[in-house]
């Protein structure tokens, strides 16, 4: 566990470099397909920092990037492909995705996850105090001074730590529905009003230590599935990133040059050459070569390929070049399908999603009706509203952290991201 929890940060961290005329550097980010351990990331960094004008390179060992800094946006990445390739390494360009708010959400909860992990482990040590065995024995002023400082720290900590579960359930309340967030909500917001009030009548039933605690706990769910999607995101962009960037294209007159894959139509002329990757589907014109399609195929053996077959975006030319005939633009690829179908499948909801779906809209109307049937009850029974509301609000906060509408949905898209990367 503690391993996983160290590893979150460098999974959302982003890399705000500075260039070396103090302006914001601009980050490339490439793919490196055979990144391995520690000392592969350290050849990775060593190599790239060589280039010139690179102001610094960082790599990402469980995702296999690395981001490179520059003063400019650089024209081409083919020198930083080059220099990773005289080390050992297959790079490959990796455009910038929609995953960016995902990224950056991520790293929010973990913000987030910070400030209730310091209020809480330092309420709880006030809270030690003022619960321990000898609690009758301190007086009364310096419990209700404890209680003050406790307040002190939960109160904007709560505030800021909470947003994320007290703007689901704003929106959920005026689209006219419930979810998870609106009982989380409603027990953590009754629970250090109740807190507050007893605090300042000097009362000794404060528990600013169980709303904050529960708070951190929940951003732990909320980080880890955060994590889990972001890692089953990366795996589709890493995937897509392999389609080469760039296709050399043979002209009318027979010139050969670099153009974006990405203005690619069919029936363009392509070169080929050895050791590269095919750019889009393609049928082979002249040349023989082996193509490496385990990507695709999964299988390891090259296949020998000749004038008139196959080729797919995101193979790789082993031996001698080839000139083919461009059957699909960049986005109808077989490479581009299997992308866009991974990514439904992320997005679908398979029959266990569905039932927990369905469960976790019965759970909330349940959960609340619980907690008013545990006020009503208690008051009926003649404790008194303090009482019954600290009951009542006892029950929402033991029901609000639900495994059922975290984990189906986490084990779904990490079942999907481990795919993709297979």
């Amino acid at each position: 566990m503690a391993e996983t929890l160290s590893r979150v940060p460098s999974a959302f961290a982003g890399l705000a470099a500075a260039g070396q005329d103090g302006h914001a550097a601009v980050s490339t980010t490439l793919v490196v397909e055979n990144m391995h351990c520690g000392g592969c990331m350290r050849k990775v960094e060593q190599a790239l920092a060589a280039v010139p004008g690179v102001a610094g390179a960082r790599a990402n060992l469980s995702s296999r990037r690395v981001s490179i800094q520059t003063p400019t946006r650089p024209a081409t990445v083919e020198p930083f492909v080059a220099a990773l390739k005289a080390v050992g390494f297959t790079a490959t360009a990796l455009a910038d995705t929609a995953a960016a708010p995902q990224i950056a959400a991520g790293q929010d909860h973990l913000e987030r996850l910070g400030v209730a992990g310091f209020a809480a482990a330092n309420i709880m040590l006030l809270s030690v105090a003022v619960w321990s065995g000898h609690a009758g024995d301190m007086p009364a002023s310096l419990q209700t001074l404890f209680h003050w400082l406790s307040a002190l720290i939960a109160l904007p900590a709560i505030a800021y730590a909470g947003q994320p579960f007290f703007a689901s359930a704003r929106r959920a309340l005026a689209a006219g529905s419930l979810n998870m967030d609106v009982p989380i909500s409603l027990g953590v917001t009754l629970a250090t009003a109740m807190s507050l009030f007893q605090t300042i009548r000097g009362s000794e039933q404060v528990y600013f230590d169980a709303a904050i605690t529960l708070l951190f706990f929940l951003l732990i769910g909320r980080a880890l599935d955060q994590y889990v999607r972001g890692k089953a995101a990366s795996a589709a962009e890493n995937l897509l990133g392999l389609r080469s960037p760039v296709t050399s294209v043979v002209g009318p007159d027979g010139r050969v040059e670099r153009v974006s894959t990405s203005a690619m139509v069919a029936g363009m002329r392509i070169v080929i050459a050895a050791g590269e990757r095919v750019p889009v589907d393609a049928r082979v014109s002249s040349g023989c070569s082996e193509i490496d399609e385990s990507i695709i195929t999964g299988e390891s053996r090259p296949r020998t390929v000749a004038p008139g077959d196959r080729l797919y975006a995101g193979t790789v030319a082993v031996t001698g070049p080839i000139e083919a005939e461009a059957t699909a633009v960049a986005e109808n690829t077989l490479l581009a399908e299997i992308g866009r179908l991974m990514q439904t499948a992320e997005q679908a909801r398979g029959r266990y999603v569905r039932l927990a779906d369905r469960a976790a809209r019965l759970y909330a109307p349940a959960v609340h009706l619980l907690g008013l049937a545990t006020f009503v009850g208690w008051m009926l029974a003649g404790r008194g509203w303090e009482m019954s509301l600290t009951t009542a609000v006892a029950v929402l906060i033991i029901t609000c952290p639900c495994a059922l509408a975290l984990a189906v949905p986490a084990v779904q898209v990490a079942a999907t991201g481990r795919l993709f990367r297979s």
